[in-house]
């Protein structure tokens, strides 16, 4: 755990660093990619940019909102930067309302804008765990595993290396662009789905759950409904490109039946 670095008089929240680092490599990938699908890149780095500025203030809005007394009596705190003082779920849902104006005006093609976004995303994710790792958070519950590490005076799971290990993983399956064909969102709806079965995997590991009630865990419940949604979207999009890909098949041996006729 390293969670600041002092350079004189300054002190740099090494977690934040890495989602910088994070940030500026995916959307490198995510720039090569769009490249590669004939996706405006330009058009859509500023997508992703403004998304996230979006989803930055958002999430923070959202944890004022939710923990008022925090700033009450220094409001300027707002401007900290201070990932622990986010609330996720507003910020995503702000991100990606902006994210789909932005597309619409753009006129940008959904399903291979979000191709374009898939490695770049599972890449990011790979510096989420190492943020975690940094910053000591995520951590994992307590155990007597040989290979335990001693945080907050117990020996725990070292779930932020189990969690940054399966996102590289991640990362080098959605790389190889499995789903065919190319453009037709299958990448994406991979890695979410993906991403979704790692933390329901991940979160019986950690020791900071929210439990909802009856036992289950919160990250658990939405990661498995998120996960569903993928399935169920890759399965449409899969044969609409395969009934896509049947009709051109068709056109393309009915003007060949015609030609030869006219010869």
């Amino acid at each position: 755990m390293f969670p600041y670095l002092r350079l004189g008089p300054f002190i740099l929240p090494m977690a934040s660093l890495a989602l910088l680092a994070g940030f500026w490599a995916g959307l490198s990938v995510i720039e090569r990619e769009a490249a590669r699908l004939k996706i405006n890149v330009s058009a859509l780095s500023n997508t992703i940019f403004y998304s996230l500025l979006a989803g930055l203030i958002g999430a923070r809005l959202g944890y004022a909102l939710e923990f008022p007394a925090v700033y009450s009596s220094n409001p300027l705190s707002l401007l900290a930067l201070t990932p622990t003082t986010l609330s996720p779920s507003a910020g995503l849902v702000v991100g990606l309302i902006v994210f789909a104006i932005f597309v619409q005006r753009k006129a940008m093609p959904i399903r291979p804008t979000l191709d374009a976004i898939a490695p770049g995303l599972a890449l990011f994710m790979v510096f989420v765990g190492f943020a975690h790792l940094l910053s000591g958070d995520a951590y994992g519950a307590p155990t007597s595993v040989p290979w335990a590490i001693r945080l907050w005076n117990e020996y725990r799971h070292p779930s932020q290396f189990y969690e940054t290990f399966i996102a590289l993983t991640i990362f080098l399956v959605i790389c190889e662009r499995l789903p065919k064909p190319a453009g037709a969102g299958l990448n994406f709806l991979l890695t979410v789905a993906l991403s979704s079965a790692s933390r329901v995997f991940l979160e019986a590991f950690r020791g900071d759950s929210i439990f909802l009630p009856g036992g289950f865990r919160e990250a658990q419940v939405v990661a498995l409904v998120v996960m569903a949604i993928s399935f169920y979207w890759m399965r449409r999009w899969m044969y609409s490109g395969l009934e896509e890909n049947t009709s051109d098949l068709t056109v393309s041996n009915g003007t060949l039946k015609n030609a030869d006729k006219r010869r």
